[in-house]
């Protein structure tokens, strides 16, 4: 079983033939070797001679092949985090691109690529044990195999590295040009890495110590930002999808920061409870994802994005596909709807629920109402179990307006509505076997259903919302127990209500901030159980830059996405991707409107000379604040020209109003007749690039 772990030690030895990658605590374990420039691999049995060794790395995060070159990902350095039951967890916190060529090309295409992998995996917060499944909730661990590989353990939706370790895992199951069939001593090298939020946190409740945890692991699958990646694919997977599991464990001694990272007595997890008691793990799950129909917001430079639904019909098998890998992963789930139920969000609410009505076999529908809301709950139901899609129960709340006036406590009022629901949910109970050598644990109690949370964005709201359920599975833990006695919750304990509050919303945090590019809105309610000026301040803030960000900064955030996950593949074709193809005088509209506000910041504070006339200047001025004037009405009014959009994966409806903006702009009586009928430099290479990545990843 141990040769089945990946190493926690690597050496790398470079010369100009190849890349030698060794394990110095494991001698008698094969050479990875990767020859250079082809990117061959092959196993060695005996270290090579010649090459120097340059440093030790905390393990492969991947490969990828870009424009003109291939390059090795090596992590080299990792934070200890904490140990989950004995296995100590990482942060990636920093790594290094390892050419194949000796000499690198330089390209001003592959240094942007490279540009946007690097800031991406600094952003990203990345983590991995060597001994432990972090990929996998522990009920679906517990009827894991601990004997096979870490990486074939690992849950597909959240090895986050999977396609930069396609070379690796195709070498392990067919070997490679030199060696021929399977290539088990690669195992060890192939390191699992999730993308998403990890928390561990020694602490005590009345007194009983205990290990809390927080993870959301974040899917690979229709990953990106805000704007350009909603709803759902052909393929099933939506948007911003993210599953987070709450642990306690009880009566665990090794979860310090002590010790060589889980050293090998540790290597299993087996290590006896303090005072002889038999360790306890306890787990609730909660999903996340975005509304499963076709659907876009499309940023036009208004604080409120033009909304796009296709018709429901056209998403059904998709959302089927969707649901039918929900059930078997999780059984029932509770779909709690949050969005609006007036304005521009009911579009989306409507389509939401009339899914459902198709998916469920003869649905009922209730609805409630008080003085606040029309529909306080619709709740879609089906009358029966005729088939598998009868086990989504879609439950609509309307948290805007029964929550408005920071009347945040009336958010309780869809935990009684779910409260039957939750109590058959149950969670997941397991101790650690007796005598047992692997780690495995006996399952007391499992968990039957998820509760499947979202807004429009999957953020605020719904962290609001899942940290409530979170609270609700953690009393109830505890009371079964016996830490606390009925009736009583663990806010009477104020470090610990503390504690969990901070947890949760440093959740909001990071979730938010990979797929938005700010923390989360209402954290202030999360962090002290109350809506605070200040928290409204920092939302403010935070929705600026939202806006900001998401129309002027994301494209390239999602064409790093795109990069790194294998859904577009860098192509050798001399045509410039990250080219700017708009028409000069466009592009040039923002730097006059710079220009402008310089001149009028110049000629109102420069000081006159005594015997000046006011006149000239005032007209000066006067003449630059109309040519501000007009450029940033010309930027507003053609807003799509001036997104930030995608380069790699251009979005259809993206290319479609772009189109559109500049056949106004043609149109326009100032400059319309300078600018040429055709757009520079298009071409379709990006397009087939980007079917043949997703033909990859899938």
């Amino acid at each position: 079983m141990m040769s089945t772990l990946p190493f926690r030690d690597i050496n790398i030895h470079v010369s100009a033939s190849h890349y030698a990658f060794t394990s110095p605590s494991s001698p008698s374990a094969p050479t990875l070797i990767v020859d250079r420039p082809t990117g061959d691999l092959r196993l060695n049995d005996g270290t090579l001679l010649g090459g120097k060794r340059v440093s030790s790395i905390a393990g492969i995060l991947g490969m990828i092949k870009l424009r003109l070159d291939k390059y090795i990902i090596v992590i080299t350095k990792a934070q200890p985090m904490g140990r989950l039951k004995g296995h100590m967890v990482y942060k990636v916190i920093a790594t290094e691109f390892l050419p194949l060529r000796e000499r690198p090309l330089h390209d001003p295409e592959e240094d942007t690529y490279l540009a946007l992998l690097k800031s991406f995996i600094k952003s990203g917060p990345m983590y991995f044990s060597y001994s432990f499944d972090i990929t996998n909730t522990f009920q679906r661990q517990a009827h894991s195999d601990p004997t096979t590989p870490l990486w074939k353990r690992a849950d597909d939706r959240f090895f986050w590295n999977k396609f930069i370790q396609s070379d690796l895992i195709d070498f392990r199951t067919s070997g490679a040009r030199y060696q021929h069939g399977q290539q088990p001593g690669i195992d060890p090298y192939i390191l699992p890495v999730i993308f998403g939020m990890l928390e561990i946190i020694q602490t005590r409740i009345k007194s009983t110590p205990l290990t809390m945890v927080l993870i959301t692991r974040r899917s690979r699958h229709r990953a990106g930002t805000r704007y350009f990646s909603r709803g759902i694919d052909e393929q099933g997977h939506v948007a911003n999808f993210n599953e987070t599991e709450q642990i306690i464990v009880l009566n665990d001694n090794m979860s310090g920061l002590g010790g060589f990272a889980g050293g090998n007595g540790m290597q299993n997890g087996k290590v006896g409870g303090s005072d002889g008691k038999e360790v306890q793990i306890m787990s609730y799950v909660q999903t996340r994802g975005s509304v499963p129909v076709y659907w876009a917001e499309i940023n036009t430079l208004h604080y409120t994005p033009k909304l796009q639904i296709r018709g429901v019909e056209t998403a059904v098998s998709a959302a089927r596909v969707h649901f039918d890998e929900q059930i078997k992963l999780y059984g029932d789930n509770y779909l709690v709807n949050l969005v609006n139920q007036k304005g521009r969000e009911k579009r989306v609410k409507e389509a939401y629920e009339q899914m459902v009505k198709m998916l469920v076999s003869s649905p009922a529908e209730g609805i409630q109402q008080d003085q606040i809301s029309d529909e306080k709950f619709r709740v879609v139901e089906p009358k029966g179990r005729n088939s598998e899609m009868d086990r989504l129960h879609y439950v609509y709340f309307d948290f805007h307006n029964e929550t408005k006036g920071m009347q945040w406590h009336r958010a309780q009022l869809l935990l009684d509505q779910l409260h039957d629901a939750l109590d058959r949910q149950q969670y997941f109970r397991g101790v650690d076997m007796p005598a047992g050598l692997d780690g495995r644990l006996e399952i007391r109690n499992s968990q039957t259903s998820v509760v499947r949370t979202n807004c429009m964005d999957c953020l605020d709201r719904t962290n609001v919302v899942q940290s409530m359920l979170a609270r609700w599975a953690l009393n109830r833990q505890l009371t079964d127990l016996g830490v606390l006695s009925r009736g009583e919750t663990f806010t009477a304990d104020q470090d610990f209500e503390f504690l969990f509050r901070k947890l949760w919303a440093d959740n909001a945090d990071v979730v938010s901030k990979s797929y938005s590019g700010t923390g989360a809105l209402k954290t202030d309610f999360t962090r002290t159980g109350q809506r605070t000026k200040a928290g409204a301040l920092q939302d403010l803030n935070n929705s600026i830059s939202r806006y900001a960000k998401n129309n002027f900064a994301d494209g390239p955030r999602q064409d790093a996405f795109d990069l790194f996950l294998g859904t577009y593949l860098p192509s050798t074709s001399s045509s410039p991707v990250f080219a700017d193809n708009r028409p000069i005088l466009v592009q040039s509209i923002p730097y006059l409107f710079a220009f402008s506000m310089f001149f009028i910041f110049v000629g109102t504070f420069t000081r006159r000379l005594p015997e000046a006339t006011v006149w000239p200047m005032r007209i000066f001025i006067l003449a630059w604040i109309l040519v501000a004037a007009w450029s940033f009405n010309f930027i507003y009014s053609h807003g799509m020209l001036y997104v930030n959009w995608p380069k790699l994966i251009p979005r259809p409806w993206a290319t479609e109003g772009v189109n559109e903006a500049l056949g106004k702009v043609r149109k326009d009586k100032v400059i319309g007749g300078f600018i040429p009928t055709h757009e520079r430099g298009a071409s379709t290479a990006r397009f087939l690039n980007a079917e043949e990545g997703k033909k990859r990843i899938e």
